[in-house]
């Protein structure tokens, strides 16, 4: 018997095995990426394109903030597969009409923590340019929602800001600021950084109530939140989209009981009826919805569930 015969193809099986072992070693030691892709989805709304851009996350104690007992809280969140603290999202909405480039508010730059302040950077990720944006819309004056604008230069050289008057009456009032509470002085702070440069410039023009701003967006009073809080009604083609703001910031929690608040609620009482109304109007009419801090990218409907309501995110889809 030739013995050579036989130990070629086994000599040649060990070798292709041996290099397969260290191939697959080399791929396992390869360093964690730990990164998203950048944070911007985009969709069309009849003639309109709209781009959802993500400012980050941040985890905030829910259990705490919410006007609800922490144990039913955190059995909420468990039922959605959460816990408390909760990584939350914070999202802005670009609206390009064709005729103009719109931003509805602008991330919290550097007013909320390190782990936001991403809207300018995924902004330009999304094909646009900051010098492109035409008109901010803010539906309130929170940090989180005005901090994107800058506090030392102006981030949107060519933008005007468009806000209800009730809320920069309120936010940007020294006297205001000086009687409230220490721990809200910061947003009176940063209300007065942020958008009073573009006040001091000329480019900010409140408005009263509810007010068509541009053909197809219109602003619709939903004042509790803050005193002016203002949500946008965008529409194209018979197609609807309401941002809401944050008329609504634990989807877990507050669909299932839209009675539950929120610390950050200036009139309680009023956010909840507004809150309610919405809920109802949009579950009736089918139309689509965003929200400053529902899971990113924040856009989807509400449908009734029993005495209760459930959001359904959007189908993902490619802009054609």
């Amino acid at each position: 018997m030739n013995i050579l015969r036989f130990r070629t193809p086994i000599i040649g099986t060990i070798t292709v095995v041996f290099s397969l072992l260290i191939q697959a070693t080399a791929f396992a030691a390869a360093p964690l990426v730990k990164t998203q892709a950048p944070g911007y989805y985009r969709m069309m709304l009849g003639d309109y394109e709209v781009t959802a851009l993500s400012d980050g996350t941040a985890v905030l104690p829910v259990h705490e903030l919410l006007h609800e007992s922490p144990e039913k809280t955190k059995k909420a969140l468990h039922k959605s597969f959460l816990n408390s603290p909760t990584e939350t999202s914070f999202n802005s909405f670009l609206i390009n009409t064709g005729e103009k480039l719109i931003l509805i508010d602008t991330g919290a730059g550097a007013l909320f923590g390190p782990t936001l302040g991403n809207l300018a950077a995924n902004l330009k990720a999304a094909g646009y340019q900051l010098d492109q944006v035409d008109e901010i819309y803010i539906t309130h004056m929170h940090p989180d929602h005005i901090g994107g604008l800058g506090t030392s230069t102006s981030v949107f050289p060519n933008a005007i800001v468009r806000a209800d008057r009730r809320d920069a009456d309120y936010w940007l009032s020294k006297a205001n600021m000086e009687k409230a509470p220490a721990k809200q002085k910061d947003f009176f702070k940063g209300a007065i950084s942020t958008i009073g440069q573009y006040a001091d410039a000329g480019k900010l023009k409140t408005f009263d109530g509810n007010t068509q701003l541009q053909t197809g967006i219109r602003a619709v009073s939903n004042y509790g939140h803050t005193p002016g809080h203002t949500t946008y009604v965008v529409e194209s083609k018979g197609q609807k989209l309401v941002l809401l703001g944050d008329l609504v910031h634990v989807a877990a929690v507050q669909f299932d009981n839209p009675a539950v608040t929120i610390a950050f609620d200036s009139d309680a009482k009023a956010a909840e009826a507004r809150r309610k109304a919405v809920f109802a109007e949009a579950t009736k009419q089918g139309y689509l919805i965003g929200a400053a801090h529902l899971q990113f990218p924040g856009l989807g409907h509400i449908r009734a569930k029993g005495k209760a309501y459930e959001f359904v995110p959007t189908n993902y889809s490619i802009p054609r």
